[in-house]
């Protein structure tokens, strides 16, 4: 089993601090180490969820893990690289698009595990919420969950009303002003180079599970 390597950390604290194209010319081989190590790990990530969550089986570590190429045309931060490296499991396919799924961030110092949907379409928006409306009890009996709590926090950008179309007194109003549904699980530097990291990613992704299934089961419908 592959875990998480101290020089993929190292790296990327060399790029944080060297973040030009001269240094990266030169380091491009720690780079390509570093992507090679994510993509060993992040595949047998994929294998241990698809165990439960039957959507991920065709996935490859390859197609899910990001550029580290960053675009600045709209940027303020001229910086030409991210000084992280990200993987996104989400069903692949056009009926899929924007559905949630799991997300795997490794910078040092600021590593995380994360589930839900972040940027969705507007319908799909509107389809969580009308389901969230309309089966509030499964929704809170879901992250309401001692497991779940004790693992995450419910984040997201949140209207200051209750949507249109909704009841202002509606009992699940409050969730009903997300726009955004996603969960986080911090990391430490020591909890990435463990050698627990891949089966603990897979607990955590367990847990996140249904919550995804409730979100997409609303996409879906």
């Amino acid at each position: 089993m592959s875990n998480i390597e101290k020089d993929t950390l190292n790296f990327l604290s060399e790029l944080e601090r060297n973040n030009n194209r001269d240094w990266f010319s030169d380091h491009k081989h720690l780079y390509l180490k570093a992507k090679d190590n994510m993509e060993a790990v992040v595949n047998q990530i994929i294998s241990g969820v698809s165990d439960f969550d039957k959507s991920m089986e065709r996935l490859e570590a390859k197609n899910c893990i990001f550029r580290i190429y960053k675009d600045t045309r709209f940027s303020k931060d001229k910086t030409p690289y991210k000084t992280n490296i990200g993987a996104s499991l989400v069903e692949k396919g056009p009926k899929t698009l924007n559905h949630a799924g799991y997300y795997i961030h490794i910078e040092p110092g600021k590593s995380f595990l994360a589930g839900g949907v972040y940027m969705t379409e507007p319908k799909n928006l509107k389809a969580i919420r009308e389901k969230i409306s309309a089966e509030g009890e499964d929704f809170l009996k879901i992250i309401n969950k001692k497991s779940f709590r004790d693992n995450f926090e419910l984040r997201g950008d949140k209207l200051v009303k209750v949507p249109q179309g909704f009841d202002k007194d509606n009992p699940m109003g409050d969730y009903l002003k997300f726009k955004q549904f996603t969960v986080f699980h911090s990391l430490s530097d020591e909890d990435v180079v463990n050698e627990n990291f891949i089966n603990h990613t897979v607990k955590i992704f367990k847990e996140i599970y249904p919550f995804n299934l409730f979100l997409n089961q609303a996409i879906s419908d």
